[in-house]
């Protein structure tokens, strides 16, 4: 399950890659129940679309339906990707929601934590995701980094055997630094960037958190550095009027979002996601796979892969200098560039598609052989 799809978001393209994936293995029937897909040659897709009106009767008539759906269907195992009770393995792709108020918070003033306190959508959000975690035909929960496993254990309880942690797998083939040849000098001619200027690139909607602000706001300090962003935000508008007042717009490219991010991964030089949450973003692997170093936070599940100083640099979502020392440092370090890039695709090289696809099925026939016995106590 996964309700809504969004061609550019991190979850939906993790659960399209793992739906390629699992269709391909033999003896494995995958269905797939949401409000609507793209289609995927090996899945059936059903639609589970029940009529809403805001955002809490949208995911409660959501979870009803898909929960009537999957019953009457009688699958042997069901997965989520929203905060459903009942279902066998839940995905923790979304993270926490609890942590996630706890980190927006510190970023907002008196009223906005008092509007954000009394949003009934994160009261529901809450009160799902605790009635799922504590549902006894809960098997499994896949976490994509360990940070998540951690903050899980820490607010539910869980024990470490309900658990598997496996990082977002990634097209290493389609993914490369071949790139850089194929596309650097045609997009940079593009989208007005001097052939040699530092190139930091962003990719994801939701600007607010992922940090679009405090990107703007570190590049002041390396007036050198230019910035592409890659996505859509219905507060555009907003940012473009902070880069104005910073003075960096002559050096910030709002590119809107892209079917095909590939040509700006070949463009840039590093890559730049200062979000203040992130459970693993499907951009992190793709950015490494490609070669470009990647200068994130400590509260992204993807600081995991990063060695700073190696294949890139770290930094607190909460301390805006951390992004302009950060930026330093990558800069400071241009004579070896080449080899940050050769040590970031490695550090890619390993999280394959069908690897990705193996663990999940591993997990699927472990939970396949003990829930007769789980059936049989119950």
């Amino acid at each position: 399950m996964r309700q809504r799809y969004n061609p550019a978001g991190g979850a939906e393209r993790f659960v399209s890659r793992a739906l390629n994936a699992l269709s391909q293995s033999d003896g494995l029937e995958v269905s797939l129940l949401a409000r609507k897909w793209e289609p995927i040659e090996g899945v059936r897709a059903l639609t589970v679309a029940p009529f809403f009106l805001g955002n809490v009767w949208r995911d409660w008539g959501f979870a009803r339906a898909a929960r009537r759906r999957w019953q009457a269907e009688g699958y042997d195992l069901v997965q989520s990707h929203e905060r459903i009770p009942g279902c066998n393995i839940y995905r923790a792709g979304d993270g926490v929601h609890a942590r996630w108020l706890e980190l927006r918070r510190q970023t907002l003033g008196f009223w906005r934590r008092l509007s954000l306190k009394l949003n009934p959508y994160h009261h529901y959000v809450c009160r799902a995701e605790r009635k799922m975690f504590l549902d006894p035909r809960l098997k499994l929960v896949i976490c994509n980094a360990d940070m998540v496993k951690r903050e899980i254990q820490q607010a539910f309880g869980l024990p470490d055997e309900r658990f598997a942690v496996i990082y977002n797998g990634v097209d290493t083939a389609a993914f490369h630094p071949s790139l850089q040849a194929r596309h650097r000098a045609a997009m940079r001619n593009e989208w007005q960037v001097p052939s040699d200027a530092p190139l930091l690139l962003y990719v994801g909607a939701g600007f607010e958190r992922k940090g679009v602000a405090r990107a703007l706001q570190a590049l002041t300090s390396h007036p050198s550095v230019f910035l592409a962003v890659v996505g859509s935000d219905k507060h555009l508008v907003r940012y473009r009027r902070l880069a104005d007042r910073l003075g960096v717009s002559a050096r910030v490219r709002f590119c809107g979002a892209q079917g095909d991010v590939k040509p700006f991964y070949g463009m840039a030089d590093a890559f730049l996601l200062p979000t203040l949450y992130d459970p693993f973003p499907n951009v992190c692997v793709e950015a490494l796979a490609c070669g470009l170093p990647v200068l994130t936070s400590t509260t992204c599940g993807a600081a995991e892969l990063i060695e700073p100083g190696e294949n890139g640099w770290l930094a607190d979502a909460l301390v805006p200098a951390s992004w302009s020392a950060a930026i330093g440092e990558w800069l400071a370090a241009r004579s070896h560039w080449d080899e940050l890039s050769r040590s970031a695709r490695r550090t890619a090289e390993p999280l394959q598609l069908s690897e990705m696809a193996d663990s999940l099925l591993a997990r699927y026939r472990q939970l396949l052989l003990a829930l007769p016995s789980d059936e049989q106590a119950a």
